[in-house]
């Protein structure tokens, strides 16, 4: 093998074993001291639940997906100008409880899935929510000294700080992963991992002493160059022969140093976990007809046969309900799981009216074929899989021309039948442009209501965190009380 060539082959081993089991990050998370004392734990109830963070790179435009249709219109539309969504377009919500300072809203006109997810009651928005280091009006944010987000308006910083969330930290430590950290040493499966992302390496997963497991949409990733397509290394591409008994012998050898140790380790684990995921997801192929919704939800034609593709959002949500479905304790035995998918594009400084749309009818059709399918009788878990979004910020309320800029609070969505759905949580922000009270004081730039660490934990306490263990999670929630938040305390009350 040329020197050339064992570079490469040794490239592409170490991204394998990276993409599967976020080795990149692996020296950071060597806190074992704190890992040790969080063995033990448990999250609360015995049935199975799981979370999947829909994450929309790029800092969705919220004020085009939820527009007000009442009277706060004219407002909406002289802000917005060109990029303002026509009113009579609208998809008419109607909800049993709205946010604190009412007003009536519609949804942006491709998310007829959405619409019928919340006039269903399964499907809350959380209004106005971000970053805070500690509750913010408009004077606080303008003193010097002001205790604010780090990096404010940073794509990569503000993500950051959503998938933590602590905003008065540079911890690349998620909440899903400190949760995974809690429940490691007690869940039943020790092979897989709680956290799986279809979408590569985040912050949200990443844990002190637990790494998630990376698939994509189409399966479990393998290391291509050591696949001879036969066990030990025989089979019908024997020209990978060689590479794969050179490969087994490193994972066989007993190493003295700690990093290589450390390793050979991850890299096994990977190896076991995928062969046991794709064992698993095997039996429930993509062409189940179960899975069928997410073809006729999206307008396509559905073929057992011949199936065409999906959008991005809806190859990651089929894989998702395939790895739910090998949940049982005789395929991949989890009792709690939480999933990680995204879709890019987002960052709509130019185009918007073109892109947005589109991004927007991927994500609202996209999961309601999810619960389609989770609903079904197969599955019949629709209370058990909570479906949340998140986005290192909204938008600029001003129009730059062809797009908006990046702004700071934004409206979320949260789906399931545990959720307390056909509802609007918290306070709607003034949308006027021109010495707008709510905003930072520059091209609308909205200031949040509510903090990520409210949003996260209220998620975190349906799927089992203790009231004892919240504090070690999200310590910055005890600051999140007074006048300034739409609604005080770790529970916003979105979860049944």
């Amino acid at each position: 093998m040329s020197s050339l060539r064992r570079r490469e082959f040794l490239r592409k081993t170490l991204c394998a074993a990276a993409g599967s089991a976020a080795f990149t990050a692996l020296f950071a998370k060597m806190e074992l001291a704190q890992a040790a004392a969080m063995g033990g734990r448990q999250l609360l109830g015995g049935d199975y639940r799981a979370l999947v963070c829909i994450y929309l790179y790029g800092g969705n435009d919220c004020f085009n997906m939820i527009v007000p249709r009442g009277p706060g219109y004219a407002t909406y539309q002289a802000t917005r100008g060109s990029l303002a969504v026509p009113q009579n377009q609208l998809l008419a919500i109607n909800p049993v409880s709205g946010p604190i300072n009412g007003g009536q809203y519609g949804l942006h006109p491709v998310m007829t899935g959405a619409r019928d997810m919340f006039e269903a009651g399964r499907m809350a928005i959380v209004a106005n929510a971000g970053p805070l280091v500690r509750p913010t009006n408009k004077t606080l944010y303008q003193q010097p000294g002001a205790l604010l987000p780090a990096q404010l308006f940073s794509h990569s910083d503000q993500t950051e700080l959503w998938q933590t969330p602590r905003a008065d930290s540079s911890s690349r430590i998620g909440w899903g992963g400190r949760l995974a950290d809690i429940f490691a040493s007690t869940k039943p499966n020790q092979v897989l991992s709680m956290n799986v992302s279809l979408d590569g390496e985040n912050v949200f997963q990443a844990g002190v002493s637990v790494s998630p497991y990376f698939m994509n949409s189409d399966g479990v990733e393998q290391i291509g160059l050591i696949n001879t397509n036969g066990a030990n290394c025989n089979g019908p591409e024997s020209w990978n022969r060689r590479r794969c008994l050179t490969f087994q012998a490193l994972q066989s050898q007993t190493y003295g140093h700690a990093f290589e140790r450390a390793y050979v380790n991850k890299t096994q684990a990977t190896i076991a976990a995928s062969a046991q995921v794709a064992a698993a997801v095997a039996g429930f192929p993509a062409n189940d007809p179960v899975f069928q919704p997410f073809w006729t939800r999206n307008g396509l034609t559905w073929s057992a046969s011949n199936p065409p593709e999906l959008p991005r959002l809806a190859q990651q949500l089929l894989m998702i309900a395939r790895v739910i479905r090998a949940r049982e304790a005789n395929l991949l035995n989890m009792q709690r799981q939480l999933f990680f998918a995204a879709i890019g594009g987002f960052d709509t400084h130019d185009s918007q009216l073109a892109d947005h749309p589109d991004l927007l009818r991927d994500l609202s059709q996209s999961v309601q074929a999810f619960y389609d399918v989770l609903n079904s009788p197969s599955f019949n878990l629709g209370d058990s899989v909570t479906t949340f979004t998140a986005s290192e910020f909204g938008r600029t309320l001003t129009n730059n021309g062809d797009g908006t800029d990046h702004g700071w609070g934004g409206h979320h969505l949260v789906w399931g039948n545990a959720v307390s759905g056909r509802r609007i949580f918290g306070r709607m922000p003034n949308l006027q442009a021109n010495n707008n009270p709510e905003d930072t004081g520059w091209g609308g730039q909205i200031i949040p209501t509510i903090s990520v660490d409210q949003y996260a934990a209220t998620l975190a306490t349906w799927f089992g965190l203790s009231n004892t263990d919240r504090a070690d999670i999200f310590p910055n929630l005890q600051y999140m009380t007074g006048p300034m938040m739409a609604i005080e305390g770790p529970n916003l009350g979105f979860m049944a």
